[in-house]
């Protein structure tokens, strides 16, 4: 990955929850949280 790819992901990232936070609920990181917690149990079921 390259140095312009990481930056422009960064910005779409910090795009994303600026207008969640702004416009809609601000709800994006629980459900960005909650989601990881359930992928990381179904990732150690497999193990």
């Amino acid at each position: 990955m390259t140095n312009q790819i990481a930056i422009a992901l960064l910005l779409l990232i910090a795009a994303a929850f600026l207008v969640d936070q702004v416009w809609l609920d601000g709800t994006l990181p629980l459900f960005v949280g909650k989601t990881m917690d359930r992928f990381i149990e179904y990732c150690a079921f497999w193990r």
